[in-house]
């Protein structure tokens, strides 16, 4: 398949090229600052180029989302609008254009997270950011098929404790290379409508 991956610089996102390419799918790599293809997926006009710059594609798949993390007394209006913008509407507008580009059996895989069902102080954004992919998850499921659409929502990966541990307490991490595989599972699978745990 062809597969077009966001977020594939970072940590996730390299083990997620890493486990579609060992399997022998054409990875398109798509960064904010580098990668095939640079784009900022929050705007939705470079996201109409992304497509229109990339075609035959088979896969959409995400890696990639931003979500402010500050106690709930200190988070303003804007730090929710730059999460839902940075984590929830961009990959919302990855499926609405790109269902005009996939063929009928393609699939996309978005990203939520282990905050949906456990929160955490400082959370309060990133809680209702991954609501809110993995909602829309199900209720796009209704109107895509025979295209497929699911989630994959991990734990805080292990290779990023040290940088964001502290926000995790007492949440066991999982491997890089293990969240990929769910990622696979979406791709590969027949499955519609799913948020894939895993952690």
């Amino acid at each position: 398949m062809k597969i077009l991956l966001v977020g594939a610089s970072g940590t996730l996102g390299t083990a997620v090229r890493t486990a579609l390419a060992d399997r022998g799918h054409d990875v398109i790599t798509v960064g904010r600052t580098k990668g095939d293809v640079v784009c900022d997926i929050t705007d939705p006009e470079a996201v109409a180029g992304l497509y229109g710059q990339v075609t035959g594609l088979d896969a959409v798949v995400c890696a990639a989302g931003d979500a402010v993390f500050k106690p709930l007394g200190e988070l303003a209006a804007a730090d929710f609008a730059a999460s839902f913008r940075g984590k929830a509407l961009s990959q919302i507008e990855l499926v609405r254009q790109g269902a005009r580009h996939l063929p009928p059996d393609g699939s996309f895989t978005l990203i939520s997270g282990i905050l949906t069902d456990e929160p955490i102080p400082a959370g309060a954004a990133a809680s209702a950011v991954n609501g809110a992919v993995e909602a829309f998850v199900r209720a796009a499921a209704i109107e895509l098929p025979p295209q497929r659409i699911n989630a994959v929502s991990p734990t805080i990966v292990a290779e990023s404790v040290a940088a964001y541990g502290a926000f995790f307490p007492g949440m066991e991490p999982v491997p890089a290379a293990r969240v990929a595989q769910a990622y696979v599972r979406s791709v590969e699978g027949r499955q519609t409508g799913q948020v894939y745990r895993v952690g």
